[in-house]
This record gives C-alpha cells, sequence and structure tokens, in this order.
C-alpha cells in the first residue's frame, strides 16, 4: 500500500513526448540525450528519452546528426508546426476529406473561424504572415480541397462533432 503512494502519477497520452519536445526547443543548439535526461529530471531514464526523440525523429519533428558515439538531436519545426502536422495526418487518415473539414470549421468558435478564413485569404494571394510554414501549407492545401465549400455544407447542415486533434 505504501509503494502504491510513492509510485509516481502516470502520465498523460502525449504528455512526455511534449516535455522532451519542449526541453529540446529549449536548448541553444543541437543537444544530446543526455541533456534532455539532465532537464527533465533524474526519474526518467535515458532510454527513455532516447526512445522519445526517436519517435519524434519518426514523426518529422526532430533531426538529428551523429557527434562522436551518440547523436545530436534538433527540433525541425516548431510548437505550431508539430500540431498542424498531427491535424494533416488525422485528416489524411480520413476517407472524406471534406465531411472531416466541414465538421471541424462548424464546430469552431467565431474568432478561430475568421482567423482561419483570413490565413486562407493570405495563403491565396501568398500575403503570409510569418507564420509557421507548415501552417501555411495546411491553410493552403484546406483551400485546394474546397475547405470554404465544406465550411458552407456543414454550417447549412449544422454537422458537428468532438474530435481530439
Amino acid at each position: 500500500m505504501a509503494d502504491q503512494r510513492r509510485r509516481a502519477r502516470r502520465r498523460g497520452q502525449g504528455e512526455l513526448e511534449a516535455q522532451v519536445f519542449s526541453a529540446l526547443r529549449e536548448a541553444e543548439g543541437p543537444a544530446t540525450a543526455g541533456w534532455v535526461q539532465e532537464r527533465l529530471g533524474a526519474d526518467l531514464a535515458y532510454t527513455t528519452v532516447v526512445t522519445i526523440l526517436t519517435r519524434l525523429l519518426d514523426k518529422g519533428a526532430v533531426t538529428r546528426e551523429r557527434t562522436g558515439r551518440s547523436f545530436a538531436w534538433t527540433p525541425s519545426s516548431d510548437e505550431a508546426g508539430l500540431a498542424a502536422r498531427k491535424m494533416r495526418k488525422v485528416l489524411d487518415g480520413e476517407s472524406d476529406r471534406e465531411a472531416v473539414l466541414a465538421s471541424f470549421l462548424t464546430a469552431l468558435p467565431p474568432g478561430d473561424e475568421r482567423l482561419l478564413r483570413e490565413l486562407l485569404r493570405q495563403a491565396e494571394t501568398g500575403a503570409g504572415t510569418g507564420a509557421t510554414t507548415e501552417a501555411e501549407t495546411g491553410a493552403e492545401t484546406g483551400a485546394e480541397t474546397g475547405a470554404e465549400t465544406g465550411a458552407e455544407t456543414g454550417a447549412e447542415t449544422g454537422a458537428e462533432t468532438e474530435r481530439d486533434v
């Protein structure tokens, strides 16, 4: 019973990845897994940090280069770029892209919907705001797939879904 009280709380899904990614973003240049481990605390095994970094590499969120017998890791995008990549992955996994985009848009609060429409307008005219290139690319993809048409369709049908993106 006493062992159960001393046991650390279980991390939420993706929480450890977010912590490792955040620590790596704080580095002033490429960082080793050992450096990331030190930043996150002693209760995390070195092999766990390497595993998480490798998963982030597989997702395209970080890059690595060999330095001696180990690797130095660098984030390949910012938090917004990582979120955009996750959103595109979910969208790409669905068969009815237009319905998913329509449902997504109709579930947005009015301020977010206006922001998305403005970003789409900027992407069409090439007048980007200097925001993450991946976010702009995602907006262009949405425009090319008829996101605005889907938004109107979704608004007309009142379709709403909750998605964990």
